[in-house]
Formats: C-alpha cells, sequence, structure tokens
C-alpha cells in the first residue's frame, strides 16, 4: 500500500489517502473502513442515452461523494487496485494508525522470511505481527520418475529451480531487517537449496548472514504448511526475538493459561473488561475477524479497551486470519487476556456480554466458562 497523503490532527481528527498496490493491501482497506467515516474515490458508472433515432449509446461517467443539499445520496464505491481512495474519520485511533503505518511499509516490519518449498514449487514469504505475504511463488516443471527416466533431466529442472529461488530471496529478503529465514520442505529439498545458496561465493551479504537461516520440516511447499513451521518447538528459540513469533508465543501461552490457571485466563469482553478495570491484563489478545463483526456495534469500546491496556503497560496482540497464528483466537469470542494476578471470575448471569458471536440466525454461541469445573 502506498501513502499518498496523511493529515492527522491533534485532536485525532483528519484524513489518509492510499493507493492499493497488491491484493494484500485490499485486507488492509476493508479493515481500515468503519461506520461513521467518509470516503473519497473515484468510481465508474455506464450511461445509457437514446436519441431520437433510437440509437442507444453508452459512455462512463466519474462520480465522486454523492451529496444533496436536502439529504443524502447512496451509491457504492468499488476500491480497487491502483486507484487511489482517501478515508475521512472524525477520530483515528490507536489500532487504525498503526494499521496504516503497517500497510504503507510491510518490510519494515516484516522481521520473519520464510521459503517453503517443494520440488518444482516454492512460495517466499514474509510474515510480520498480523499477517503474511507471499513475496514471490516459484513454479518449474520437474519431470517426474519413470522408467527410461535419465536423472539429468531431474537435476537441471531442480537447479533452474534453485536458481529463481535464490534470485528471489535476494529480491525480495532485506537482512537488514529481517531477523530470521526459515527453509521448509519434505524431504532433503530445502537441504539441498541451502547448500546450493552457499555456494555462491560472491554473496558477501548471505555469507554474513548464514546464522540466520534454520532449516525445518514442513508438509508441502504451499503457504499454508507456515502454520505447522512455526508451531515447531525445535525452532522457538530461532524465533524468540521476532514479532511474528510474539503473536505465536501469547496464543500458546494463554491456551497453556487456562488449562493451568483458568484465573489468570479470561475470554469474552465483559470478563476482560473487568479485568481491565483492575489493570490487571498483561496481555490482550483480538481477533480481526472479531474487529469486523462488531466494528458496527460496539468497536469504539473495543478500541478504548485497546488504548487503556496500553496505558496500563500492558501488552495487545491483535491476530489475523491471514498470520498462521491468528484463526484460533476466534473461537474464543475473539478476544482474550493473560492477567497479571489471578481474578475472581464473575457470575456469567450477570453479564451481558452483547460483544460475542453468533451464528447464522443471529443467536448467541454458548462457550464454556473460564473457571475450571
Amino acid at each position: 500500500m502506498r501513502l499518498i497523503h496523511k493529515d492527522i490532527n491533534k485532536d485525532r481528527s483528519g484524513q489518509v489517502t492510499l493507493l492499493p498496490e497488491n491484493p494484500e493491501d485490499m485486507w488492509h482497506a476493508y479493515n481500515l473502513v468503519r461506520v461513521g467515516d467518509r470516503l473519497r474515490s473515484t468510481t465508474l458508472r455506464k450511461v445509457t442515452t437514446e436519441n431520437a433515432a433510437g440509437t442507444v449509446s453508452k459512455r462512463p461517467q466519474r462520480r465522486g461523494e454523492c451529496v444533496r443539499e436536502n439529504g443524502r445520496a447512496y451509491h457504492t464505491i468499488d476500491l480497487e487496485l491502483q486507484r487511489k481512495f482517501t478515508i475521512v474519520k472524525d477520530e483515528w485511533d490507536s489500532v487504525s494508525l498503526d494499521r496504516v503505518d503497517e500497510a504503507t511499509d510491510i518490510a519494515r516490519h516484516a522481521d520473519l522470511s520464510a521459503i517453503v518449498m517443494q520440488e518444482g514449487l516454492g512460495h517466499i514469504c514474509l510474515i510480520t505481527s498480523s499477517m503474511t505475504l507471499v513475496r514471490c511463488r516459484v513454479e518449474v516443471n520437474v519431470p517426474k520418475k519413470r522408467k527410461g527416466f535419465q536423472s539429468s533431466q531431474l537435476d537441471k529442472a531442480m537447479q533452474r529451480f534453485y536458481e529463481q529461488l535464490y534470485q528471489g530471496l535476494n529480491k525480495h529478503i532485506n537482512f537488514g531487517i529481517v531477523k530470521c529465514v526459515i527453509l521448509a520442505s519434505p524431504g532433503f529439498t530445502k537441504d539441498d537449496f541451502y547448500e546450493y545458496c552457499f555456494r555462491q561465493a560472491d554473496n558477501k551479504v548471505l555469507i554474513e548472514n548464514k546464522p540466520k537461516f534454520v532449516l525445518v520440516h514442513s508438509s508441502s511447499g504451499h503457504r499454508q504448511a507456515l502454520k505447522e513451521v512455526l508451531e515447531d518447538p525445535n525452532i522457538a528459540n530461532k524465533l524468540a526475538d521476532t514479532r511474528a513469533a510474539l503473536e505465536v508465543k501469547a496464543l500458546a501461552d494463554f491456551y497453556s493459561m487456562l488449562k493451568s490457571d483458568p484465573s489468570r485466563a479470561f475470554y469474552g469482553v465483559k470478563h476482560v473488561e473487568m479485568a481491565n478495570e483492575n489493570h490487571a491484563i498483561e496481555v490482550l489478545l483480538i481477533s480481526t475477524v472479531y474487529f469486523d463483526r462488531i466494528k458496527s456495534k460496539n468497536g469504539a469500546d473495543l478500541l478504548k479497551l485497546v488504548d487503556s491496556v496500553r496505558e496500563n503497560a500492558g501488552q495487545v496482540r491483535i491476530f489475523s486470519s491471514l498470520h498462521p497464528s491468528g484463526e484460533p483466537q476466534s473461537t474464543n469470542r475473539g478476544v482474550a487476556a493473560i492477567l497479571r494476578f489471578p481474578m475472581h471470575e464473575p457470575d456469567d448471569s450477570d453479564i451481558d456480554d452483547d460483544y460475542g458471536p453468533t451464528d447464522g440466525d443471529g443467536n448467541g454461541l454458548d462457550y464454556p466458562t473460564n473457571a475450571a469445573s
């Protein structure tokens, strides 16, 4: 996402103009726009006219903001790649400002990189604290072994594959920022690629950063294999100081605390808000899917919770469905907290938790209570 213009006043009102450049940017755009915001962009509409002779003609008509003197006209705006748009907010909250910052400078936030591969297929990914971006997909036709097969054909194909991966690594991975590079594959593909990389003696930058590489097993060369890779305990130490690892660890710590000491693991907004009122929150965990679900109803209250936790020296982890660690969080009402000290859980019958998720018919979903039975 390219930042075209940013004008935020001291009272946090203002506007930001952005230009989406890749599909992942549309996810950021979706999460930035909330009910009550004003959105400006160029839209296209085909206008059909018919003259006296019955000839029909169409011409594209560009429209922007739809406003009448005595009321409003409603018009759908399609946000598209390579078409800039402006968001005007009465108040830019901290979460939205953080998202603009991350969206417009992904590489600066991606201190973890991963290359997942299998024979003939590889994905070079940058991993931030909130999402995974596929920066390069490499696919080379590799002949299958069969009767009369000559191994030289396979060797040549794999050399082409490794060379393309190597070029992608040099182009998309900034070793000045990246703290760890994961090479993952089934079998020995990762090992062979690792050796190929460091046979390139003229690449001093790569050689100097050799300690940042870690090789692990994955079930495939597809992006989805990253989830199992990041959960591998064998690489925990290597990933310890990366942002993505902190998200994975926070989620694991919450589930561990829920089992071992449930009085320090709360979930559901009302329970979490009560803990925050007592300055008890050490780590707040929120799913972006949950933000989307409630942003038209109680989004402002949730944003106040985020700011309050930060003011009280707590950590805030926001998980995305585009991040390997993001999906499980939505199973616990989308918001949870690890507490600094144990707290007695309030009686659920006294709490109207109207933030909770609903099923397709709008009915609340049932969850177990925090306390151990």
